[in-house]
Formats: C-alpha cells, structure tokens, sequence
C-alpha cells in the first residue's frame, strides 16, 4: 500500500518544495537566523546571503523579519534593509517580479510604522542620499506617517538634520496632512527672526541652524499645494 503523501509546509510564496526553495531551505533559515543575531558582522551576513538567493522575495516571512530590521542599531546595515525594502517594493530593477503576496504582507507590517521606525529612517536619510528612492517606496506604505513626520519635524528636541528631512519627505512623498504643522513652523521660525532682528537678540548656534528650516518647509508647502 503506497505511503499517504502529507502536504508539505513552506515558508516560500508561490514554490515547489521539492525544487531548488527545498534544496536551498537549510542555508536560508541559517540565513535568517543570522539576520536577527545581535551580533552586527552576523546580521550583515545574513543579510547578503538572503539576497543574493532573492529569499525576500520568495518568503513572506522574510520579508516581514527583513522589515523589522528598519531599527537596526547598527546604521549602515539599515541602510541596506531599506534598499532591499525599496527594490522588494518596486524601486528596483524587477518591479515585477515580487508576488502579490510579499508585498501584502510588508504592506501590512509598514502601514503601522510609528515615530521609533520612521525616525530610524529618517536617520538614514541623513547619513545616506542613495537611500532616497527606496525611502520614498517605503513611505508611502504608510498613510500615517504624515502625521509623524509632522510631529518630528515640529518637535525641537530633535536634532535639526532630522527635522530637515522630516520636512522634505512630507512634500516629496506628497503629505497633505502635514501642512498645518509646516505652516505653524515657518510662522514660528519667522516670529524668531523678527524678534532677533528688532531686539539686536544674539543668536545661538541652534537657533541659526534652526533658521535654516524655512526653506525645506516653504519648498514643501510649495509641492503640497499642487495636491487635492
């Protein structure tokens, strides 16, 4: 009597287990183990080694565990999970070739981004201009992040490098939302200047560099009114 053939399990979207997913599983889920390991060198690897056998795009749940690398305390290696996020997400030379699935899943994972991830982005940003695309196809994942990137470029606290590029993706992503807190900025930041001019006030440091920020916004709210 032939043996009763049990369904098998995968973890890869659209793929025959007993294909090249199959014979490849054992080094992908050491892969993915590295990825998450607290060791930078190790996360580093893991990361190569997924994509260079285009796992995240093959498993749903690598590229859930790829998203959540978005805080990766190690810079440089976020910066590489943002350019993997953006060509998975379409910016990349194989728009078509991310099943419907993967994107779905990530979809589901970055329309919930906060404050914590997109200030981790926002970090790149700052330190890596080649990541701008790929920042912009994450973003708009996102419908929220209008709202946070308003709260941050608001919030003087934070540092004005951060705030600059809080301001710029409000208008280059095409939040509309954030005019409110653009407006409020440049009316404060104007007030300031006044203040310091008619009073001979001497400035700080940080009140110039804040200064600055007038001509990200005014160019933001400048893209913003050309949307509905």
């Amino acid at each position: 009597m032939a043996e009763e053939q049990l369904p098998q399990l995968t973890l890869f979207a659209g793929q025959d287990p007993s294909q090249e997913t199959g014979v490849l599983f054992p080094e992908i889920w050491k892969a993915a183990e590295r990825l998450t390991s607290p060791q930078d060198r190790l996360r580093e690897e893991g990361l190569k080694e997924l994509k260079a056998v285009d796992g995240f795009r093959r498993s749903p749940l690598l590229a859930y565990v790829l998203a959540t690398r978005l805080m990766d305390p190690n810079l440089e290696i976020r910066f590489h999970v943002i350019q993997a996020l953006g060509d998975i997400l379409g910016m990349g030379d194989r728009e078509n070739s991310t099943p419907d699935l993967i994107r779905h899943h990530l979809q589901g994972y970055l329309s919930q981004m906060r404050r914590r991830q997109i200030f981790a982005i926002l970090q790149v940003a700052e330190r890596y201009s080649a990541s701008e695309e790929d920042i912009v196809a994450i973003l708009n994942m996102c419908s929220y992040a209008g709202k946070t990137l308003s709260g941050i470029l608001a919030d003087r606290k934070a540092p004005v490098p951060i705030r600059k590029n809080a301001i710029y993706y409000c208008g280059r992503v095409g939040y509309v939302d954030s005019r409110p807190a653009l407006e409020r900025l440049i009316g404060r930041l104007q007030a300031q200047s006044e203040r310091q001019t008619h009073m001979d006030f001497v400035s700080t440091s940080r009140n110039t560099e804040e200064q600055k920020l007038i001509l990200y916004a005014r160019a933001a709210l400048e893209k913003l009114k050309h949307l509905p």
